[in-house]
């Protein structure tokens, strides 16, 4: 009786997270996500792939003279975001939306698998493995890709767990070891850049793992041969063929900031991302809502975090029986810290969000599971409590998000859930984009150009009321067939005369009205 029991319940969890995802997958389906911009600029490197430009190269019109183009090479962002979709997009001839909708579903349901074999592997029980894949479904991160496609970390979610599985499981130096190093950088970095810090880590552990047992030097230089050469030549080929090719958020710095959220917020992570923290926050300091906390108080509670989360890791590490798992999480922490600590010191363009250090707050669920399961029941009615609170702000974001997606949104040939426009007037552009295809299209969102399918377009960023802006960064000079500025009806007036400045070479700009909300000014004549 004492197997038969947690084994039922071990599958009456695991029934029900597959029954709820199972339901979030139908209705993706039924409503294709909308996307980050992030995904979006991906998205327009693959339309200009489509529109014969070379591997990962995208063409734009050119600031000097829009009768031209430019292109460039973006190794901004990982290329799986746009190849992965357009992969299901070709095979099963399907719309752009719906590719999107198939990715988010094989991602998140690979991912729970990987998580929940990954768990077990590290040797917790099936009970906690199943709870622990079940808190991860009551986080928003884990909601997040049904309402908004962000591309790297939906991919990234869904071989994270195969990862750290692969890194348990390897037990001896051999062919299998370099095969494994070799396509796990490739496969990992393909899914999204920033793969490249846990990957360091995952290969440091399976060399300690594999030498910790030998006393001469010799064991650890030949097992670190059998692992460094494979990761040299998957590096190797990454920066070669892709990141030595552009700019990416780590090769950028602003200087040095020796602020103390450079330190704390990695610190932090574990709080940050495995419960949830920053999301319930809106975003501690980059904010995705209504700022809840001013930056004083949200620094006091960041290193509040911080400190919280160090006493969280200590004890799990001195209570759980799992070595194996404890000096992965360790790994994992540690280089999470370094990474982004140097990244945050050197203001590379990396943001401080809680979204980065996902896989941190992942590997840390079974064990902070595992530390309270064995405490008092206080102790584990807090976290339940905590847990529940992480689920009902989840499954609000959720809800009230989806009936925005639903009923707010505009659908045009890609199928994609268009935030930034409403449905008559993304027809309109639709139709001017058939029976056009010299024309230039302006907009201030990535993901709108992606519906033009006939003709050039330009993506400018948004306005702020104050105009605080560098002016030369909008200009686009020249003159080269009609232009169509599709902008929000509040901008008429400053912001909308400040946009039509920025394309000196048309005169007699037109407003059309489309709907109550967007507008339309366009231009035939040359200045």
């Amino acid at each position: 009786m004492m197997l038969t029991k947690p084994y039922k319940i071990h599958h009456l969890i695991l029934s029900v997270i597959f029954t709820g995802v199972i339901i979030l997958n139908i209705l993706l389906l039924l409503n294709p996500a909308a996307i980050f911009p992030d995904a979006s600029w991906g998205f327009q490197v693959l339309r200009s792939m489509q529109h014969g430009s070379g591997f990962n190269i995208m063409t734009q019109v050119s600031t000097w003279d829009i009768s031209a183009n430019t292109s460039e090479f973006k190794s901004w962002w990982s290329p799986g975001q746009y190849l992965v979709p357009a992969l299901f997009k070709t095979l099963l001839g399907i719309k752009l939306g719906q590719a999107i909708s198939i990715t988010i579903i094989l991602c998140q349901l690979s991912g729970l698998a990987g998580l929940y074999i990954f768990f077990k592997k590290a040797g917790f029980s099936q009970i906690i493995s199943a709870l622990s894949v079940g808190v991860i479904c009551l986080q928003q991160a884990f909601f997040s890709p049904y309402i908004f496609y962000s591309g790297g970390e939906v991919l990234l979610f869904g071989v994270i767990g195969w990862f750290l599985y692969g890194c348990l499981s390897v037990k001896t130096p051999g062919p299998a070891l370099v095969v494994f190093v070799l396509l796990s950088g490739w496969v990992g970095f393909i899914a999204k850049s920033s793969f490249l810090w846990m990957y360091g880590a995952g290969l440091v552990f399976i060399w300690i793992q594999l030498s910790k047992h030998g006393r001469a030097i010799t064991t650890w230089l030949k097992n670190g041969f059998w692992i460094g050469v494979p990761a040299v030549l998957s590096v190797a080929v990454i920066y070669l063929l892709y990141l030595s090719k552009g700019n990416n958020p780590s090769s950028q710095s602003g200087g040095l900031s020796f602020s103390l959220n450079a330190f704390t917020f990695p610190l932090a992570s574990p709080l940050l991302a495995g419960f949830s923290f920053d999301d319930l926050a809106n975003g501690f300091i980059f904010h995705n809502d209504t700022i809840l906390f001013s930056p004083a108080q949200a620094n006091i509670i960041i290193a509040i975090l911080a400190l919280l989360s160090v006493v969280l890791v200590y004890f799990i590490c001195k209570r759980s029986p799992y070595t194996a798992y404890n000096m992965l999480m360790m790994l994992v922490y540690g280089f999470a810290i370094l990474f982004f600590g140097w990244a945050y010191l050197r203001k590379a363009d990396i943001s401080y969000e809680g979204r980065h250090f996902r896989t941190v707050g992942l590997i840390m669920v079974p064990g902070t599971l595992y530390l309270f399961s064995n405490t008092s029941r206080i102790f584990v009615y807090m976290l339940g409590i905590l847990v529940a609170t992480i689920g009902f702000f989840s499954i609000r974001f959720y809800t009230r998000s989806y009936i925005a997606l639903k009923q707010d949104t505009a659908h045009g040939p890609t199928g994609i859930a268009q935030q930034f426009i409403d449905q008559p007037s993304l027809n309109y552009i639709h139709q001017l984009d058939v029976h056009n295809h010299n024309a230039i299209f302006v907009f201030l969102s990535p993901d709108l150009g992606l519906e033009i399918q006939n003709n050039r377009i330009i993506t400018l960023d948004p306005l702020n009321r104050d105009i605080s802006i560098n002016f030369d960064d909008y200009v686009h000079k020249g003159h080269a067939g009609p232009v169509y500025i599709l902008l929000p009806h509040e901008y008429i007036g400053v912001r909308a005369n400040m946009i039509l400045k920025a394309f000196p070479g048309y005169k007699g700009f037109s407003l059309k009205e489309l709907s109550d909300d967007y507008v339309l000014y366009f231009a035939t004549q040359a200045r």
